[in-house]
């Protein structure tokens, strides 16, 4: 019996983890990969260990909003949620270019953290519907929820590191300025996000 309840207790966590990493990774949802990337873009390889600590402080309040609906403490209308969700990242990559010619400290880490924060909770209630249906199965809800944040983690550090090997590769090869790399990224990352805003739009409006 204990080494059922061992396998069983390794399937879920095995299950909530992948779970949190096909989360990021799932090609048909890329917003996740897009606010990732509009996250890291203002960042070098030098300030890496910044952007991880952005990364992991949007996990913990993603989860936060995840464990509020699970436990049926918050409820939310998920079509206005998935409307804020591509504006957030219009939103991060704004901040991005709007600061990007400050040589000190890229851009302000006060107000970049507290960004992260909300829009964590903005992801996190977009998929909080589907997480909550998982977890009417599941007898103990904390575990699953541990499993899927590192999963959630595990998948944000491999994007936030394809993304600062990306720019530093880019940066290097085309002798691109700080500025210059990353207005262009945002720009790249933001007509990319266009396409969801208009779709998550429409879908608020009726009109889907």
């Amino acid at each position: 019996m204990y080494f059922y309840d061992f396998d069983t207790l390794m399937d879920t966590f095995l299950f909530y983890l992948e779970l949190g990493i096909s989360h990021v990774l799932d090609p048909s949802a890329y917003d996740h990969v897009l606010f990732l990337a509009a996250l890291a873009i203002p960042f070098s390889l030098s300030h890496r260990l910044r952007v991880v600590w952005l990364a992991t402080a949007f996990t913990l309040t993603h989860c936060t909003a995840l464990a509020l609906s699970v436990y049926q403490i918050v409820e939310v209308n998920t079509t206005w949620i998935e409307f804020l969700i591509p504006l957030s990242i219009l939103g991060m990559l704004g901040f991005n270019m709007a600061q990007a010619k400050k040589e000190t400290h890229q851009g302000n880490w006060t107000l970049h953290l507290g960004a992260t924060l909300l829009f964590g909770l903005i992801h996190g209630f977009g998929f909080s519907n589907y997480f909550k249906m998982l977890m009417g199965a599941e007898k103990s809800q904390a575990g699953p929820l541990v499993a899927f944040a590192a999963g959630l983690e595990i998948a944000q550090i491999t994007v936030i590191a394809a993304v600062l090997l990306l720019g530093w590769s880019l940066s290097q090869a085309f002798k691109l300025s700080k500025s210059t790399y990353i207005w262009g990224g945002s720009l790249l990352v933001g007509l990319l996000t266009l396409p969801l805003q208009w779709n998550t739009l429409l879908a608020l409006l009726g009109l889907e």
